[in-house]
């Protein structure tokens, strides 16, 4: 099976490995970091294929799939320059994160193609895990790649764009803002000071901290949620005694639940953009 892998970063070349025995090409606006990935992943650049006279058919007439791993913003703009790269039969598949975006570009450049949006809700180094997926045009192809992942010990469910899109309000930009305004408005103080409480809370800021920032800004530009969390600090703040224990009380309430509560159709289109 051949694979283009849109994006060379960590997330591509995660999901590259993740189907042993594909042939790999790797596409990067940057062509350092596709030859960096086309190395690791004992493959080839994009470029090599395009300028090689000796490469074999198989090789220039398509793939069988195209992964797209890029950033969220430009997600639109990777699926419309690659999907005609697809054989017929082929699938389109993207592990970028927004659902919406990608999906309604998927309809539009590769109507006649399958098509599986997918969101690892893991960093690449910490794979296995939860994996969503949108099967927008499910068929042989995506059935592969699902297979593939969950032998890898991911286990992947169902979902829509909206759904997904409206639960990453909360999962990731609600998430992110308040343990990034934690962080901000924290104070060092000694160890032995240290609660269980603010142990977690210091942890998780290192945890986001220590990432990309260029993706959670990514994420926050996406989708809405932030502001929610000033606002929530705001009354906080503003509560007297007796509004404060209202809140606390409204704070304990369950904060998951069992599905993905979605009562609305999939809606591609639905979502911030």
């Amino acid at each position: 099976m051949d694979l283009l892998a849109v994006g060379g970063g960590a997330m591509g070349r995660w999901f590259a490995r993740a189907l042993p025995g594909t042939d790999v090409t790797v596409a990067d606006t940057d062509p350092v970091v596709a030859r960096e990935a086309a190395d690791v992943l004992s493959g080839r650049t994009l470029v090599d294929t395009d300028t090689d006279t000796d490469t074999d058919a198989d090789d220039t007439d398509g793939y069988d799939l195209v992964c797209v791993a890029v950033p969220i913003p430009a997600v639109e703009a990777a699926v419309a320059e690659h999907a005609d790269r697809l054989r017929e039969g082929g699938a389109l598949v993207d592990v970028t994160g927004a659902m919406a975006p990608v999906v309604a570009a998927g309809r539009e450049h590769a109507p006649d193609r399958q098509r599986l949006s997918l969101h690892p809700l893991f960093a690449p180094e910490r794979a296995p895990g939860r994996i969503a997926a949108v099967p927008d045009a499910p068929g042989a192809r995506t059935a592969t790649v699902r297979r593939a992942l969950e032998r890898a010990g991911n286990e992947v469910f169902e979902t829509t764009a909206a759904a997904h899109d409206r639960a990453m309000e909360t999962v990731q930009a609600r998430a992110h803002a308040a343990v990034l305004a934690f962080a901000l408005a924290a104070d060092p103080v000694p160890a032995e000071f240290s609660t269980p409480v603010f142990e977690a809370l210091a942890e998780t800021a290192a945890a986001v901290t220590g990432g990309e920032p260029h993706v959670y800004a990514d994420v926050q530009a996406t989708f809405d949620g932030v502001d929610d969390v000033a606002a929530a600090a705001r009354r906080v703040a503003d509560a007297d005694r007796e509004t404060f224990a209202a809140l606390y009380r409204e704070a304990g309430r369950p904060l998951s639940q069992s599905g993905d509560g979605d009562g609305d159709s999939d809606d591609a289109g639905s979502g911030k953009r």
